[in-house]
């Protein structure tokens, strides 16, 4: 690998850490901010809630998330990272996904259904976001083997297929 492509792997973990901590950060916010959208405070008040909520979701959060999907999808391969513990950090990457859309399902459901619906108690999506956040610093902190999994050999060892397109030759 190209000296200059080796001198850019901090400059993509440091985008990638950035990133991830305003996702998580605003991902663990938005219940908090979810539980103050009571039908009982002034409408003014609500309006206010609603604002903060729907901006902080679409110009913080999921370009954040974005950025970091992106960031780290980069790392993965400047890293050659193609172990065991990644792609379990994947699986737990798109739980996280999962729960980004699931949050901002109910910032729209709240924003158009005040009347009708009331947003879950903040722990629950909390927990959502908390749970995958926790395993995923785990094995980013940890990088575990994996050795107890007997993995069939066929995973084990690169297959020598040929693509089916051509790859440019530099």
């Amino acid at each position: 690998m190209p000296d200059w492509i080796v001198a850019t792997i901090p400059i993509f973990k440091i985008v990638h850490i950035a990133a991830l901590t305003l996702w998580c950060g605003g991902l663990l916010a938005m219940p908090l901010m979810l539980a103050r959208s009571d039908r009982s405070v002034m409408m003014d008040d609500y309006r206010l809630i609603r604002r903060a909520t729907h901006l902080t979701y679409t110009l913080c959060v999921t370009p954040a998330a974005v950025i970091a999907v992106i960031a780290g999808t980069w790392l993965i391969f400047l890293r050659e990272a193609f172990v065991p513990w990644m792609f379990a950090k994947l699986v737990f990457v798109s739980l996280l996904v999962v729960a980004h859309v699931w949050t901002g399902n109910l910032l729209v459901r709240t924003a158009e259904e005040p009347a009708r619906y009331d947003p879950p108690r903040a722990v629950l999506p909390l927990a959502a976001v908390l749970v995958p956040v926790i395993v995923i610093l785990g094995l980013v902190l940890a990088k575990p083997g994996f050795h107890w999994i007997d993995f069939p050999q066929w995973m084990l060892e690169p297959r020598g297929g040929q693509l089916p397109f051509d790859v440019p030759s530099r």
